[in-house]
């Protein structure tokens, strides 16, 4: 196979727990975004954008969605016969399989695959965060620099420093000390989970730390440390721009509100660096005679008769007659039914809300017993995938509804479907 100057791998196998029911039966890479997109888009399509003709992505949760998602990566201009894409899940063997036990690991388990493309160097990328970047740009400076890594970092608040794993750098910009999450942050640089690495240098360690009984096998908790320790350049590339790490509920509805109100910053118009995407061929959009629409985002094959406000819908989702949509986000074929009203929910794959519910943040008087203040904040409401909602509810904000764990359904939770490929 002919040698490459880089190839990429994308860490794509994490189940996004913070993410509760959404991703119940998904990774979280697969969660729908934007009206159209899935997360692990924006990481596909920087790479197709940067010139990398080579990414293999690794998968391990739930991988159905996301496998059949992917494809052979034709919609993002990477169905190659040399190179392209290459879904890598974790590795099997005659002595049977074993899971990815951490980042490290993770490409550890796949360093034949690598060492088939003969790269000068790899790009390891994190399959589930929102931004746009020219991973060329990040190569030049490595080069430049003549780096045994680069990581990519962006200021954050002071006072957000502690949430991050933070690099502390000298004036040219060398990482002299990684914390994760410190308690008295020293610098605001916090880690994108973007690295560069030498592939030679990289490859060492990856084994030392497979042998190391023990390590985490994880990035940043061993590899940058034992790079560090051994006194190798490591280099910090300030990126600026939009990025967003959508772990939880509140930083997946705000990222979603970001294209409404932030849209410059992300600016998924932008024909010289498009955000491709897998979409299943859909009629074109109803908009009802009465319907109102205010500052919103849709795509293909959404039906509004009502009303929808600053909120994002997605493909195939419908809006009945009387029925209101506020701050809210729709995911694929999503329907709230006559006279309900929805402010600030998110609303799973398949769900119906019924006929005169109320639900979210301006909810009075409604119903506590889906209050989850482990996931949910805000007042941000969520609804699982695959349900139906009955009629006439009042839901209070900051819930989260899905059936109990034995599958059984409730008085509000009328039915609880099984999701199918979308």
């Amino acid at each position: 196979m002919p040698k490459q100057e880089m190839i990429a791998m994308i860490l794509a196998g994490g189940q996004g727990s913070r993410l509760g029911v959404l991703t119940e039966y998904i990774a979280k890479p697969a969660v729908p975004y934007g009206s159209k997109y899935r997360i692990i888009d924006f990481a596909l399509s920087n790479c197709t954008n940067s010139g990398i003709e080579t990414v293999g992505v690794l998968t391990q949760y739930s991988p159905l969605e996301l496998n059949s998602y992917i494809g052979n990566g034709y919609s993002w201009d990477l169905d190659r016969n040399l190179g392209g894409l290459s879904i890598l899940p974790p590795y099997q063997s005659m002595a049977g399989s074993d899971w990815y036990k951490g980042t490290a690991n993770a490409i550890y388990q796949n360093i034949q695959f690598i060492d088939n493309h003969d790269p000068d160097y790899v790009l390891i990328l994190s399959g589930d965060h929102i931004y746009k970047q020219d991973y060329r740009k990040m190569l030049r400076a490595h080069i430049k620099a003549e780096a045994d890594a680069t990581i990519a970092v962006r200021e954050v608040p002071w006072d957000e420093a502690s949430r991050f794993g933070i690099m502390n750098a000298d004036e040219e910009g060398r990482i002299t000390e990684f914390e994760e999450k410190p308690a008295e942050p020293k610098s605001n640089l916090a880690s994108m989970g973007v690295y560069i690495f030498s592939w030679k240098t990289l490859r060492r360690h990856l084994i030392e730390d497979e042998l190391d009984l023990d390590s985490s096998n994880d990035f940043g908790q061993n590899i940058i440390p034992a790079m560090l320790n051994e006194g190798l350049k490591l280099l910090a590339y300030t990126f600026s721009g939009y990025w967003k790490d959508v772990g939880t509920i509140f930083s997946l509805w705000e990222s979603n509100m970001d294209l409404l109100d932030r849209p410059q910053e992300i600016n998924l118009q932008d024909a010289l660096w498009r955000i491709y995407c897998r979409n299943i061929l859909q009629p074109s959009h109803y908009i009802g005679i009465d319907a109102s629409i205010i500052d919103s985002v849709l795509t293909d094959g959404v039906e509004i008769y009502g009303t929808a406000k600053h909120s994002v819908i997605s493909s195939g989702a419908v809006i009945e007659e009387g029925a209101e949509v506020i701050d809210s986000i729709l995911m694929p074929g999503a329907v709230v039914k006559k006279g309900s009203k929805i402010d600030k929910c998110i609303v799973g794959i398949d769900t119906v809300i019924g006929e005169n519910v109320q639900a979210g943040h301006s909810v009075q008087d409604g119903r506590e017993d889906f209050i989850s203040e482990k996931f949910c904040s805000d007042g941000i409401t969520v609804f699982g995938s695959g349900l139906t909602i009955a009629d006439n509810v009042k839901i209070a904000g900051n819930s989260m509804l899905f059936p109990n764990e034995e599958g059984q359904t409730s008085d509000v939770v009328l039915e609880s479907t099984v999701l199918g490929i979308i």
